[in-house]
């Protein structure tokens, strides 16, 4: 998904990537790198320019297009993904510094920008000028480090150190005694150079007031990662195209599941960097803090990594992609050269991590005023389910969103267990209202949100398929938490492939009778009643022979087993069931349509705001970094790439979530998390172990490295494996072909 949201920035990308297609096609493109390289402008940049493609985020009262600085980002990806060259990245940099002086801006800089001037913002890191006043004027000394947009650039806006810290100034390129150098650059489609300064005199009103440095660093990061997500944008594009027609051995490459779980990865990576884009921009209207932590996490999850992700693509095309005449090679530059425009890796990994050790990345969504009734009338029923307490807890879970009472009662009369059921059991509440829900529960921290757990599965299935016997007995205590369940599905030699399984429910008068054995169930020791999905028809194709029940879990003939897993737990269980009979008032819907019931549970229509944002893997990285020492900054570097990437995570959800609010349909987001988790389990748990040493000897050690890490296995398989999501995404996603 790209970083467009709303119909409207989908068509402002669409009109960007349609004037590239038009004005600067590649073959030109080539024709001009030396051009490029000595700081001309591109034919194409009045038309540019006329269109109000660099000012969509400024103000229209001095020219510009009155546009959100999201907006520009939707401009600056689709430019990226056209391989456009010239300025308009650096000059749109320039613009939101500028702009974020408040009303302090000096209105001329805005105007010329607005106008069409080029710019560039020097790094403060990238800048060694030195600011002296003299009289009505500064004078200005120094140089710039290696700089993106220099010679093409106008105006440049650089700090300087002065007698009294450091101040920010706008320079006019005209100036006397001020030089730009070319350099051989990188990317071919974007100048690259040094300034030099040489007291350069200006003016006073050469001073831009209001300007946070830090502020500054985040949005250069924001901006640039949206150019690097872009960029990565069509190197999966142009990759999955190659796979889906290039042919060896007699058939597309394309089905060959090594290269399937290459481009998956690719779509999951570059999917993560839009994220992560997308949520350094929208944090331009937050706090600095959080600001540079999304910035932060742009850096290290779209920016660094985008040289290694487009490297990944070109691959995909074998030796033909490493030619001059592939343009891939110019994005693989392009990306390089992004790469490295924001400094080391380790500063930006240093300032996220120590802004994990006390402070997370808000994904609050900010909606404002709208829904306000529906909002109070939450507000109203979470505020006198805070007046009452649960006084018992869950035999299955006992974590305290499982516990059962009066307040939990409260919330599910009240449809806000599981809100987005229909009426009576929920309040049928769309993508808008669950995430108002969401908040409001937020917003008291002291009354942890309900879960049905695993019966989040079952109660829309029952309400959706089930008789109104089933409903009335089933639905509402499962929703008040006294009725617990399991989910009877895989089997020994049907765990991903669920269509395969044996275990077989033969028709009996009054019922059925059922053999068979299942496995990994989670927590069936301590369910009531369980789903159960059993072959009632063994002539039928696999997926359509199979029919949903609901079984009793004291039923006789059934045994349950708890398995030990590797950490001591036993959250697993084996079921062995030897002729137990289910009557037909538990047969939910008609027989064979077991597979269609279990799959359509697995897409009710929800949110997934929550289901990411209580994630904490870095506990133990947390209390290593507290600890003065000579390994304390690997740690914290460790610690902020992991949050950084649990960021992106967060993000990711939370686009999808308000896409979801502005009218889209449920996306791939949840295929695409799925194996982000795997991901992100796998590295915090090398990190913990990497920085723990001998705390992995002990199984009690403090921090707690032994239960966490042993866990592993059945978050990691839980649900599918990568390896299955990846198949998925391939096939179903980017359209690959199956073997």
């Amino acid at each position: 998904m790209p970083l467009a949201i709303t119909e409207e920035q989908q068509q402002l990308a669409d009109a960007v990537g349609s004037f590239a297609a038009r004005q600067a096609p590649v073959a030109q493109t080539r024709a001009l790198f030396d051009a490029t390289a000595a700081g001309d402008l591109p034919p194409w940049w009045g038309g540019f320019v006329d269109n109000g493609f660099h000012a969509v985020h400024l103000p229209e009262d001095i020219g510009g297009q009155g546009g959100t600085l999201m907006d520009m980002a939707c401009v600056i990806e689709a430019a990226a993904t056209a391989l456009l060259p010239g300025p308009w990245l650096t000059t749109a940099i320039a613009g939101a510094v500028a702009l974020s002086g408040g009303s302090a801006a000096p209105e001329s800089l805005l105007k010329d920008l607005a106008a069409g001037t080029t710019a560039v913002v020097v790094l403060p890191d990238h800048s060694d000028v030195r600011a002296t006043a003299a009289g009505d004027s500064w004078r200005l000394s120094g140089s710039t480090g290696i700089t993106l947009g220099i010679c093409s650039a106008q105006r440049i806006l650089l700090p300087a150190t002065t007698d009294d810290g450091h101040r920010w100034f706008v320079v006019d390129t005209e100036s006397t005694n001020l030089r730009a150098e070319p350099r051989n650059g990188t990317d071919l489609c974007t100048d690259v150079g040094v300034l030099a300064l040489t007291d350069v005199t200006l003016p006073l009103t050469s001073v831009l007031p209001g300007i946070d440095t830090e502020r500054v660093r985040a949005l250069a990061a924001a901006l640039t990662a949206c150019a690097a997500a872009g960029t990565v944008r069509w190197c999966l594009t142009a990759a999955t195209d190659h796979l889906r027609t290039r042919e060896q051995f007699g058939k597309p490459i394309g089905t060959f599941q090594a290269l399937q779980h290459k481009s998956a990865t690719l779509l999951v990576n570059t999917e993560l960097a839009e994220a992560a884009a997308w949520d350094a921009v929208r944090a331009a209207d937050e706090s600095v803090e959080q600001h540079r932590i999304a910035a932060s996490a742009a850096a290290l999850v779209a920016v660094i990594p985008a040289p290694d992700l487009v490297l990944d693509a070109l691959l995909m095309f074998g030796a033909i992609g490493y030619t001059w005449e592939h343009d891939i090679q110019l994005y693989w530059r392009r990306a390089t050269s992004l790469g490295g425009s924001l400094g080391p890796a380790p500063r930006w990994s240093r300032e996220a991590g120590e802004f994990a050790r006390t402070v997370q990345r808000s994904q609050a969504l900010n909606l404002g005023d709208v829904e306000s009734e529906f909002r109070s009338e939450i507000a109203d029923i979470l505020d006198r389910a805070v007046s009452l307490s649960n006084d018992g807890s869950s035999r299955q879970d006992d974590r305290p969103e499982f516990d059962i009472g009066p307040r939990r009662d409260l919330l599910a009369e009240s449809g806000l267990v599981a809100p987005q059921l229909p009426a009576p059991w929920g309040m049928g509440a769309n993508a808008l209202q669950q995430v108002i829900i969401a908040e409001e529960y937020e917003k008291r921290p002291a009354m942890l949100r309900p879960t049905l757990g695993i019966a989040e599965w079952m109660a829309p299935t029952i309400i959706d398929a089930g008789t109104d016997e089933q409903r009335d007995r089933f639905v509402w205590p499962t929703l008040r938490g006294v009725l617990q369940w399991c989910q009877l599905y895989s089997e020994p030699g049907a765990g991903s492939d669920l269509a395969s399984l044996t275990t077989r429910a033969a028709k009996v008068d009054g019922g059925w009778v059922v053999n068979g054995r299942k496995i990994w169930t989670s927590m069936a020791d301590g369910a009531d009643f369980g789903a159960l999905l059993a072959r009632t028809d063994p002539d039928a194709p696999k997926h359509r022979g199979l029919s949903y029940f609901l079984v009793d879990m004291e039923t006789e003939g059934l045994d349950v087993t708890p398995i030990r897993q590797a950490n001591g737990a036993a959250k697993f269980c084996e079921v062995v069931l030897t002729d137990v009979f289910v009557p037909d008032a538990m047969l939910v819907g008609q027989p064979g349509d077991g597979w269609g019931l279990a799959v359509g549970a697995m897409a009710v229509e929800r949110t997934a705001i929550g289901n990411y944002v209580s994630i904490d893997r870095t506990e133990a990285l947390r209390h290593l970094a507290a600890i003065d020492g000579p390994d304390r900054d690997a740690v914290v570097r460790s610690l902020g790439e992991i949050q950084s990437y649990t960021s992106a995570l967060k993000a990711l959800v939370t686009r999808e979530t308000l896409r979801l609010v502005e009218g889209g349909k449920p996306g791939a987001a949840s295929s695409i998390a799925k194996v982000a988790m795997s991901t992100l389990l796998r590295r915090a748990s090398t990190a913990m172990l990497a920085h723990t040493g001998r705390s992995a000897l002990v199984e009690d050690s403090d921090p707690e490295v032994f239960v966490p890490y042993f866990h592993q296995p059945s978050e990691l398989i839980g649900g599918g494996t990568a390896e299955i999501q990846l198949t998925v995404i391939a096939q179903m996603i980017l359209g690959l072909p199956r073997t």
